[in-house]
């Protein structure tokens, strides 16, 4: 007897060794979430869609081979819509398995039927529809394909209901007898579906399904190499920036640090990249990026873009020689015509380029560098020790960075704490940081800790919350619960959407709608089955971390809610 389509996808996510399935469940999905389940493929149900994408981006990110998600039709694939465009910006692989309406009734006013094709396309790397049983298995396979080679991103497959149930039990719906009698119309109708229905079952599919696909890197040119070797030779002070697409391949991050290190250029890391060295290696800088680029006579850019974060490439000087490395032709020259512009993978170019053996010694420039962060690391000191209502915020934060164990991974999702937590925290090895992106996004925070977690049950999973941002996931401490994933979450209550308010009330004179209450977020956490603290005092920060980290260790997953002053510790950061 053929095979459901559910009981096909269950047993070609366990082919391409897919460990976790994030979903929120939904009539129109059923049976992939029980034949995921038969699969042994753990199934972890979350309590919005939005978050069951974010840990599958999560997933994508810390393993680079598609984290998978799967909801509902209608309102459940709307719900994902702003964490899969977050997960395309972000070039993380993804797939959605979107249920559907039934492929017989679609376009006939069926429960949660509308055109999600459409509507999600713009938002994906490609978006797939199963017509018959003949389409599920070279879908899937397609999907996991395009979802890691070329430049990654998320892949749609809508599922329709009626294609994932036994053909006996769906012919079996159409077949209904219709109650009016045998008339002209509904003998036409019995035919017209037993034939469509003929059609969707067309063929008798087998699970004999092809391994993952590994993402396709091509070896650099010696040309490009060598081009970009004589202006490093030539340059006596050069920054490298590495950014978050040159980890997406997180297997090769030792590789990848060590010939950051073998270049020996001066260093900022972003996004993902960050941790890639350690806490403390001499070519790292942290701090005065802007200023540093200033300065540079090379800027070589991998991985990153010339977007707003480069001011749309005006910080970098026009006297300065451009490289740039990207896996996307349109990154590579966003906003500046890089002098030498590489279209290739940032990890494996930079690899190739150590083994050309530079003789170049930037010791002097490193220094340089080194000396400005040092006074950077005063000023921030100073900021520390200043007295606020509540608690200092950077005061809390350096404490925390001391706090942090080697095995930690850092979340963040927020705007003002998470921003200045940035400045702070110090990841201390590779893939240990994970922040929405450049989308910018709020609510990543529960998903991305939810996957963390998962891939990573090693480790000890910090969420950094803004008191705003928290709003979106904290529900999913039923989550964490339910599934005992032990995540320390601490939330910066300053009462306020204070990244927008700070700019808002100073240019327009007005704090209206960014206000919010100093809530009782530990008091939510426990209503959810959690721990939570209270810290709304200096003295109490370490017992609470401390603590903290004690309750998370018996399997619970803990909040601190951390009441924090408000400083101008960056005041003039609005982006635009």
């Amino acid at each position: 007897m053929a095979q459901s389509g559910g009981k096909i996808i269950g047993d070609i996510l366990k082919r391409f060794e897919v460990p976790f399935l994030f979903t929120l469940c939904g009539g129109h999905i059923s049976p992939i979430l029980v034949a995921a389940k038969q699969a042994g493929i753990r199934v972890v149900d979350v309590r919005d869609e939005a978050t069951a994408v974010f840990a599958a981006d999560a997933v994508g990110r810390l393993t680079g081979r598609p984290g998978v998600a799967a909801v509902t039709a209608g309102p459940g694939v709307t719900n994902t819509l702003t964490a899969v465009k977050n997960a395309q910006m972000a070039q993380s692989p993804v797939i959605l398995l979107g249920g559907a309406a039934p492929t017989v009734l679609r376009g006939r006013g069926a429960l949660q039927d509308i055109d999600q094709i459409s509507l999600i396309l713009t938002a994906v790397k490609a978006a797939m529809t199963i017509e018959q049983n003949c389409d599920i298995i070279p879908i899937m396979e397609k999907a996991f394909e395009t979802a890691v080679t070329g430049l990654p991103g998320p892949v749609f497959v809508e599922c329709p209901i009626d294609l994932l149930y036994d053909e006996a039990l769906v012919r079996k719906w159409y077949s209904a007898p219709d109650k009016a009698g045998g008339s002209l119309r509904s003998r036409v109708t019995g035919i017209y579906l037993k034939r469509r229905v003929d059609r969707m079952f067309a063929c008798d599919p087998t699970t004999d399904t092809a391994e993952a696909a590994a993402p396709a890197i091509d070896d650099p040119s010696s040309r490009n190499l060598n081009r970009v070797a004589v202006k490093l030779e030539k340059a006596s002070k050069p920054v490298l920036i590495v950014g978050s697409q040159a980890l997406g391949r997180p297997e090769k991050a030792g590789e990848l640090a060590a010939a950051v290190t073998g270049l020996g250029l001066p260093v900022y890391l972003t996004g993902m990249a960050r941790g890639l060295l350690g806490r403390d290696h001499p070519l790292q800088m942290r701090h005065n990026r802007r200023q540093a680029l200033k300065a540079a006579d090379l800027v070589m850019l991998a991985g990153m873009p010339c977007d707003f974060r480069l001011d749309y490439g005006r910080a970098i000087p026009r006297s300065a020689s451009l490289v740039a490395i990207n896996r996307s032709r349109a990154d590579l020259t966003l906003n500046r015509k890089p002098d030498v512009g590489v279209l290739g993978d940032p990890a494996a170019f930079l690899c190739a380029l150590t083994r050309q053996g530079l003789k170049t010694d930037w010791s002097h420039w490193v220094a340089h560098l080194k000396d400005e962060e040092g006074r950077r690391e005063e000023a921030i000191d100073d900021q520390a020790a200043a007295t606020t209502d509540f608690v200092n915020p950077i005061a809390f934060l350096r404490t925390l960075d001391r706090f942090l164990g080697k095995d930690g991974i850092i979340v963040g999702d927020g705007g003002d704490f998470v921003a200045s937590a940035a400045y702070v925290l110090q990841p201390q090895r590779p893939l240990s940081w994970l922040d929405p992106g450049v989308f910018g996004t709020l609510g990543v925070g529960a998903g991305f800790a939810l996957g963390a977690a998962l891939c990573r049950p090693e480790a000890e999973i910090w969420l950094i919350y803004g008191d705003g941002a928290a709003g979106y996931s904290l529900q999913e401490f039923d989550t964490m619960v339910r599934h005992g994933i032990p995540v320390i979450a601490v939330v910066g209550n300053d009462g306020g959407w204070a990244q927008i308010a700070r700019d808002q009330k100073e240019i327009l004179g007005d704090d209206v709608a960014t206000v919010l209450r100093r809530t009782d977020y530990h008091k939510v956490a426990e209503g959810y089955g959690g721990k939570g603290l209270l810290v709304d005092r200096p003295e109490q920060i370490l017992p609470a971390l401390t603590r903290a980290r004690e309750m998370a260790q018996s399997g619970r997953p803990v909040l601190v809610n951390v009441l924090i002053g408000r400083t101008d510790f960056r005041k003039g950061s609005i982006s635009m």
